[in-house]
């Protein structure tokens, strides 16, 4: 609540640590820039109190419009809210909550993140004929949405445990193959694509040295993974010639639409906003 009985917009970032996301940065950042009068929490969640949280922002207890949602509870949430949208409901987890109407809706911005990283920094990636994704877990899913929704004809994931990329392509459709780790190469020959989605290369942890010779002169790699900035799986591919994207666009843009639910206008992911994020890695 504002001064003199005024009221102006809150919004959150819930989860169970809390203390690493770096969604208050972004935002806090946003509504400095934007001149918006409005808060942006991080709170710390256990599950046991989830359900509690919850019922006191549907409410309007808790005086919050919506928030983020992150681990560990991107999917028990689904249970507690009266609407899902249909791109949550496909990738499986939700990140994202705004009240509408007097009732808690629920999104997930990820797809949405990775296309407009893209976008930005690798313009026509969507018409790449084929899409090489590595991984086959949680944060593959978003990826794979976002492959589908821009019409790549032919998406090839890899993945040591072959059965959960043939789950994932009885889930997302006819367009997508599965292999197993060891035709990794195989399954890059001819690609324009390559996306890793698991954590190899996370926090200064090593990664398998990646052949990507054969993939199409021009191809893309990118990575979701953005700490390092320079991942293995990025040097690599940029010492072989080929074009790369880091992650951090992905974590930058899927900010977006929440903030513009929240706070009634859509931000802008600026080199400023990126070298601040930069900086708060590099001090951590």
């Amino acid at each position: 609540m504002a001064d003199n009985g005024e009221t102006f917009p809150k919004a959150f970032v819930i989860g169970d640590p809390i203390s690493h996301s770096r969604s208050p940065l972004i935002h806090r950042h946003w509504l400095e820039t934007n001149a918006i009068r409005g808060t942006y929490d991080p709170v710390h969640v256990r599950p046991a109190e989830l359900r509690g949280f919850v019922a006191a922002l549907k409410d309007g207890s808790s005086a919050y419009s919506g928030g983020n949602v992150t681990i560990p509870h991107k999917q028990a949430i689904a249970d507690l809210v009266d609407h899902v949208d249909e791109t949550a409901s496909q990738i499986g987890a939700i990140n994202t909550l705004w009240l509408e109407d007097g009732e808690l809706h629920a999104g997930n911005t990820d797809s949405h993140g990775f296309a407009a990283n893209l976008d930005a920094n690798a313009p026509g990636w969507d018409r790449s004929r084929t899409a090489v994704v590595l991984g086959a877990g949680g944060a593959s899913r978003a990826i794979l949405h976002a492959l589908v929704a821009r019409g790549i004809p032919e998406i090839r994931v890899v993945n040591r445990t072959v059965g959960r990329a043939r789950e994932l392509a009885d889930r997302f459709g006819p367009t997508l193959y599965a292999h197993p780790m060891d035709a990794l190469y195989e399954a890059s020959s001819g690609a324009d694509l390559f996306i890793n989605t698991t954590s190899l290369g996370m926090d200064g942890a090593s990664a398998p040295a990646i052949d990507f010779t054969g993939m199409n002169d021009g191809a893309l790699v990118t990575d979701i993974v953005y700490v390092p900035l320079l991942t293995p799986i990025v040097r690599m591919a940029a010492e072989q010639g080929f074009r790369t994207v880091d992650g951090l666009g992905m974590l930058l843009h899927q900010a977006v639409p929440g903030f513009e639910r929240w706070f009634g206008i859509r931000p802008r992911v600026t080199p400023q906003l990126r070298d601040l994020v930069i900086a708060d890695m590099e001090a951590h």
